[in-house]
């Protein structure tokens, strides 16, 4: 039986049906012959990280497929931060935060102009060279920078991270007044976090205003980068490793800061890569590299962010094109993990990114399939959201795409076995000894 498990993850690859698809998805409509073949040789279905119907982020999805309950779930802004190697103390807040461009309105609201904007390297300097550290209440307010006008935020102090975004997410709408979340409308701390991070804003607005390099813009009819927005606030929790918990070594390898935030969170290591405008040829050097590292691991997350970013742009042909050139990388480089008999190979998604309409995520199923020895081969041929509907795996749900990752390595525990103190959900788990 395999014993190590290859998780082969194409980011937001589920869609909808479109019309100029002829009412097929973007994968129904791709010509995808080695997914095809890979389909027909195990275990097809569905999957959902969460409730069907549901839109899922990534890092809410990848943490339900990596077993975890969402109770244990620290939030974007705390990966974000340990992705960044920004140092959290255990009452921390942190969270997501960007530059934008605004406008004021006569009632002194704030109205997102976009919420997506460019700006020169020196423009950018100067953006958070303007916005130092801030203090107020006894809380400290900080920004980190990580990549472009993109950052984290964090709080430090009397806090909570109970509070509501800022970021109205969508251009020409109001931004968003900050609360404590209702069930924590009485906690002091949520309410001087909500007061103390308004007022941050509205001192990062007038100060992003009297950058110079913003009255340059304006002169030369540009919208000045003159509002800050904050989303998805969290705090550092306690959470076991993926070794304790499941019994495996695991390896990320990808891009971005919150999946190798997600990596130390569970213990996990970690490989960086940069995205180019290769896909196809990204994904081939991931699967070899954790070909090479088989010996290693007993799992390892391949992951692309190909399909979603080829969503976001409201185009499903860009999304067709995107996933045939994954399906072209993977033919170059998954034929040593299909002769290893020691390998489950997992392909799936996360979730699904529609590439038309108003939503960001959709909370459709994605497919997904196993391959491996022993693992059950249905009558499936093709791999889309449809033809996976009738196959033998069903429609996984939550941590149950890991449960089965475990059955198939043969680390399941059979229910009732008690031989490790601790609750872990492999077999056989971390016992001592009996001694005489």
């Amino acid at each position: 039986m395999p014993d190590t498990c290859v998780l082969i993850l194409l980011d937001g690859l589920g869609d909808r049906a479109h019309f100029q698809l002829g009412n097929r998805t973007p994968l129904q409509t791709a010509e995808t012959p080695c997914l095809d073949r890979l389909a027909s040789l195990g275990s097809t279905g569905l999957y959902h990280a969460g409730k069907l119907g549901k839109p899922l982020p990534s890092e809410n999805a990848h943490f339900a497929m990596f077993g975890n309950s969402m109770r244990n779930f620290p939030g974007r802004g705390p990966l974000e931060a340990l992705g960044a190697d920004i140092e959290l103390a255990e009452n921390d807040v942190a969270m997501l935060a960007h530059f934008c461009s605004v406008l004021t309105t006569l009632e002194n609201h704030m109205v997102l102009k976009y919420d997506r904007i460019c700006g020169t390297p020196q423009e950018i300097d100067a953006l958070y060279a303007a916005l130092g550290p801030y203090e107020q209440d006894g809380v400290v307010v900080e920004l980190h920078r990580t990549e472009g006008l993109f950052s984290v935020l964090t709080m430090k102090g009397d806090v909570s991270p109970h509070i509501t975004d800022s970021n109205p997410m969508v251009d020409g709408r109001f931004v968003s007044q900050i609360h404590p979340l209702y069930d924590h409308r009485n906690d002091p701390a949520a309410q001087r976090t909500a007061q103390v991070l308004s007022d941050y804003h509205r001192w990062a607005h007038h100060r992003l205003n009297e950058v110079k390099e913003n009255q340059t813009r304006i002169r030369q009819t540009l919208p000045a980068i003159n509002g800050l927005v904050t989303q998805r606030a969290g705090q550092l929790c306690e959470c076991r490793s993926m070794r304790d918990k499941l019994g495996m070594r695991g390896l990320s390898t990808t891009s971005g800061h919150m999946y190798k935030g997600l990596a130390k969170f569970l213990g996990m290591d970690f490989h960086h890569v940069r995205d180019t405008r290769d896909p196809g040829n990204d994904i081939a050097e991931r699967v070899r590299f954790a070909t090479e590292n088989l010996g290693d691991y007993d799992f390892i997350h391949v992951h692309t962010k190909a399909p979603d970013r080829a969503a976001h742009t409201k185009s499903p042909k860009g999304k067709v094109k995107a996933i045939e050139a994954l399906d072209r990388g993977l033919a170059e480089s998954i034929e040593p993990l299909l002769k290893n008999e020691d390998v489950l190979l997992v392909v799936t998604s996360d979730h699904s990114t529609p590439s038309s309409g108003n939503l960001i995520h959709s909370g459709e199923p994605v497919p997904v399939m196993f391959i491996g020895d022993g693992v059950r081969r249905d009558n499936v041929e093709q791999f889309d959201e449809i033809s996976v509907a009738s196959g033998a795996l069903s429609c996984l749900r939550g941590d149950e795409l890991m449960h089965m990752i475990l059955n198939y390595t043969d680390r399941a525990r059979l229910g009732g076995i008690h031989d490790s103190p601790r609750p872990q959900l492999f077999w056989p788990g971390d016992y001592d000894p009996f001694t005489v």
